[in-house]
């Protein structure tokens, strides 16, 4: 894909007035770089198109459907996914890395032009950008957003999922990229 760089997520950002006391706890971040967590881009179609890498995500119910993510208020995401009133999750495969770091690069094109670099197909149901290669995709409207401090948690209604091919997932651990083998089963 051509990007390099490879510098953290939040020193790429720019500074924000809400982002320069980035957390009252400093051991906070090095505590959570201990869990473990799948790999994400989040997806908004429509006027203010935009793509996110993220890790905040999670299963909230099987019934109704429902997940969650969980975005700065200052990030562009934020208001990409209000204005269209849903959001694509795509749930990255281990050799989407490149993808990972260009949709934490703030330096990419605006609107649907960001899309362009990693393929996508417009989501049936949103119209959220669904992207190539990913091991599974969901659809969600847009059901609730709570305040969680400086981020929103979205919590979507799923209205469509698909899975891809793929058996090897990326995660994002101790401040860097691996790889788990789905087909491996822990004894």
């Amino acid at each position: 894909m051509g990007y390099e760089s490879d510098p953290p997520v939040l020193k790429r950002l720019p500074k924000s007035p809400a982002r320069r006391g980035l957390s009252a706890q400093p051991g906070l971040r090095q505590v959570m770089a201990q869990f473990a967590t799948g790999v994400t881009v989040l997806t908004a179609g429509g006027e203010d198109a935009h793509g996110m890498t993220a890790n905040a995500f999670s299963s909230v119910s099987l019934e109704p459907p429902m997940v969650l993510c969980c975005v700065s208020k200052a990030a562009r995401m934020h208001a990409a996914i209000v204005t269209a009133g849903s959001f694509g999750v795509n749930i990255l495969a281990a050799d989407q890395q490149d993808t990972s770091k260009y949709f934490a690069d703030w330096r990419r094109p605006d609107g649907m032009a960001q899309f362009e670099a990693v393929g996508y197909t417009p989501g049936g149901k949103t119209g959220a950008p669904l992207l190539n290669g990913a091991l599974a995709w969901l659809e969600c409207e847009l059901a609730e957003v709570v305040a969680g401090g400086d981020h929103s948690i979205f919590l979507g209604r799923v209205v469509a999922t698909s899975r891809g091919t793929g058996e090897h997932a990326l995660v994002f651990y101790g401040g860097g990229y691996h790889h788990v083998d789905g087909r491996a089963r822990a004894a």
